[in-house]
């Protein structure tokens, strides 16, 4: 999984799988996602990232099952 944020247009793209979109469906007019041929999540798109995801801020936390 990567997540990138793109400070220039404020926009942040988290890529869980590096396979080929198939499909892209606007979720809003600020939040696209990218599914692949079998339907599951490739990616998500945020714009405005700054006002709608506190973005860049950002931390990852494992939890042990």
């Amino acid at each position: 999984m990567k997540v990138r944020y793109f400070a220039d247009t404020d926009t942040m793209l988290i890529e869980f799988r590096d396979v080929a979109v198939a499909e892209t469906r606007d979720i809003d007019e600020n939040t696209i996602l990218d599914l692949d041929a079998d339907g599951n999540i490739r990616s998500i798109t945020i714009e405005h990232a700054s006002k709608r995801a506190d973005a860049p801020q950002f931390s990852y936390e494992q939890v042990a099952a």
